[in-house]
């Protein structure tokens, strides 16, 4: 038998459909890999799976940082890639698929609005989260001025500065987002706080925080604060004011204060007020000068006169003249005073000075006189039991004669019934004694020393005797006390005893009694 007969030749296959493989395309473009799901290539569709799984793993939940770039763009190629593949396997396989090519092509288009609205949706949840950071980061601020409220403005001041750059990145760094529009009301806050002192009526504590919020609108710009931008400029004149009026009186003195609100706020109310508070407080310290404290009174018109000459543009220059006034009168109340209190060294020395420095006063030689009582008080405490007459008494005076048996000049203080002070030039021929009773009797011995007399109302005196600088070197004061009667008269011979400071000789009654 021959060979059966040949059936009938297999039909060619379907030429290349182009709309199939542009479906293919698109199908694998949504990252499902659906297209190679038709063409029944199920280890590639496997991989567009997981490429896509690794995506979502890589993206959610959605954060700040987004997706990394490398991930994103690796991702991308994958699906041309896919895409390419499935069109070039779709056209060389020719299989027939189950749904029409236009109808796949449709489906594609249709299904690559998946991941469009994927990333519009990611998109949004970024947006999300990025705003949620950043209020965030705001109540993280808000939260450093809330700590920071209460404390030392110095303590404080880094703190705030912190909280101060969170509100101005915020602004400019991402303007129109929830946080930005409310960083407004967090520096309404924030300035309440820096300048709590001021609320709490602590004025020169509020100082350096006012000042510092006044710097803001440069840092911040002007549009941004809005009405923030002059909100501490009345406070600060107010304190600047308060302090001030407080320091009146005090070494600091308010000038400082008085002074930058005349030059800062000079047509402010506050600074309408300066000159009346000055002039307030000379008219209560010129009272106290009468009362219990004159030298504090004193010492604080002294420290007010200075405030008033330091203000600017000349602007206490009579107030000036007013305390200088005063403190003229409370220097002479200041020293006696001093002497009814018993520190007679204190006194003598603020008489002095003011006999010095006020030589027009009509108080002058009163305040020498109890000068004079105080220096012999400061060594001789019985001197100082009452201010020294205001006048000599009358009544007959004796002779006191006061004589220098000693080298170098010699000065003698004394008071009682009257006040006053002698000075006897050096005795050149006078040499220092080993003992008293050497000096004793050079001075009995009557050698012609310097004398002077005095003619004195009887009572009780006390003597201080001051030598000045000569050739015995440094020598010690003396003082003593004599009773001055009736019938006699006195002499006093002062020497110098090595080792024993100056000696005096004094009543020789025996000597010179008159009858």
């Amino acid at each position: 038998m021959g060979p059966p007969p040949a059936g009938p030749p297999s039909p060619p296959p379907p030429p290349p459909d182009a709309l199939q493989a542009l479906s293919t395309a698109l199908l694998n473009l949504t990252g499902l890999g659906l297209g190679y799901v038709l063409l029944k290539r199920w280890l590639p569709a496997a991989l567009c799976w997981a490429a896509t799984a690794g995506l979502l793993f890589a993206a959610l939940p959605a954060d700040v940082g987004g997706v990394p770039g490398g991930v994103l763009i690796g991702y991308v190629a994958f699906l041309v890639l896919a895409a390419a593949d499935g069109a070039r396997r779709a056209l060389r396989t020719g299989t027939a698929w189950p749904l029409r090519a236009p109808v796949a092509v449709g489906l594609g288009l249709v299904l690559l609005a998946v991941p469009a609205g994927g990333v519009i949706a990611y998109d949004g949840a970024r947006d999300d989260a990025i705003e949620e950071m950043l209020l965030e980061r705001l109540e993280k601020a808000d939260r450093i001025v809330t700590a920071a409220d209460g404390r030392s403005f110095d303590s404080a001041k880094d703190d705030y500065r912190s909280a101060l750059a969170v509100y101005r990145d915020l602004g400019d760094d991402h303007p129109g987002s929830k946080a930005a529009d409310r960083v407004p009301d967090s520096l309404k806050t924030y300035y309440e706080s820096v300048a709590t002192p001021y609320e709490e009526r602590k004025y020169c504590d509020a100082l350096e925080p006012l000042k510092y919020l006044r710097t803001l609108p440069d840092d911040l710009g002007k549009d941004r604060l809005g009405s923030l931008a002059a909100w501490p400029d009345d406070r600060l004149a107010t304190s600047l004011y308060e302090c001030g009026t407080q320091g009146l009186g005090t070494a600091a003195g308010g000038s400082g204060q008085f002074g930058e609100l005349l030059r800062t706020f000079p047509d402010s109310d506050q600074a309408g007020k300066v000159e009346p508070a000055i002039r307030d407080a000379i008219d209560e310290r010129s009272s106290d000068l009468k009362g219990a404290d004159p030298c504090k009174a004193t010492d604080e018109l002294r420290n007010i006169g200075s405030t008033a000459k330091a203000l600017p543009d000349d602007a206490g220059d009579g107030l000036s003249g007013d305390a200088e006034s005063a403190v003229e009168s409370g220097a002479y109340a200041c020293g006696v005073d001093e002497f009814k209190d018993g520190k007679f060294a204190a006194s003598a020395k603020t008489l002095n000075d003011f006999a010095d420095t006020y030589r027009g006063n009509g108080k002058r030689d009163r305040a020498q006189q109890i000068a004079i009582a105080a220096e012999i008080a400061a060594a001789r405490p019985q001197a100082g039991r009452s201010l020294p007459p205001t006048k000599s008494p009358g009544g007959a005076k004796l002779e006191y004669v006061v004589e220098n048996g000693g080298p170098g000049p010699l000065e003698v203080l004394y008071t009682g019934p009257t006040t006053g002070t002698l000075k006897l030039t050096a005795c050149g021929n006078c040499k220092t004694y080993t003992s008293k009773a050497q000096g004793k009797k050079a001075c009995l011995a009557g050698k012609g020393y310097p004398k002077k007399t005095l003619r004195l109302p009887a009572g009780e005196y006390h003597f201080l005797y001051k030598r000045g600088a000569s050739s015995a070197g440094s020598v010690r004061n003396n003082t003593e006390g004599s009773q001055v009667r009736p019938g006699y008269r006195y002499t006093d011979c002062s020497y110098v005893v090595t080792g024993g400071g100056l000696g005096d000789l004094d009543d020789l009654d025996d000597l010179d009694r008159l009858t």
